[in-house]
């Protein structure tokens, strides 16, 4: 089996809830990765980056020159060992002003009751406080200090985070937003949103 094959994605999802050092990749990873693979190019980053597994499919199946951030150190080793260049980060701080052509993440999004959260590396990648927008609204805030005029962003989003919030703060923060994949399950609907500086 291969990291892409459904089999092996359900059983790195059902081992995810014991997991609680580094984020594995699911449906969500898959959706993303796929989304990826078609829009990405040149110069690209994934942030938050967890287990590398969206980073190598990016690198692998494209021409882009790919390289990963992480705050979790164990999650820039695990991506290390797949041979993508990481970087211990908190979303794209370290990275030059217009030095990218694409952004790529999959971000904490899961609503989180405050008095219900632990403090782990597995929280944090996915808690995404109590509106599941506590990371992709600094995260939308700041992405576009990163990218080249052309450039692109490409952001999972789920249903449970309010998708049209999501959207219309994108759109407050100078972006075009379309979306470029999508997919329902029982209790959420995820979507790859492919966000442009609107110039």
């Amino acid at each position: 089996m291969t990291d892409d094959d459904p089999d092996t994605l359900a059983a790195l999802a059902d081992r995810r809830g014991a997991e609680r050092a580094v984020y594995q990749p699911a449906e969500d990873s898959r959706l993303l990765a796929e989304a990826a693979v078609d829009h990405a190019r040149g110069r690209t980053l994934e942030v938050g980056t967890g287990s590398g597994w969206v980073a190598e499919r990016i690198a692998t199946e494209t021409t882009a020159t790919v390289v990963a951030s992480d705050p979790n150190p164990a999650a820039c080793l695990e991506a290390r060992d797949r041979g993508v260049p990481a970087v211990r980060a908190d979303l794209v701080a370290p990275f030059r002003a217009d030095s990218l052509d694409t952004v790529a993440f999959n971000p904490p999004y899961l609503p989180t009751d405050p008095d219900n959260e632990w403090d782990d590396w597995m929280e944090r990648a996915l808690s995404g406080g109590e509106s599941g927008r506590a990371v992709i609204d600094p995260f939308v805030d700041t992405v576009g200090r990163v990218l080249r005029p052309d450039g692109i962003v490409l952001l999972l989003v789920s249903s449970l985070t309010g998708f049209e919030s999501v959207v219309d703060h994108a759109e407050r923060s100078g972006f075009d937003a379309t979306t470029v994949r999508q997919e329902s399950y029982p209790f959420e609907t995820l979507s790859v949103l492919r966000l442009t500086l609107d110039n």
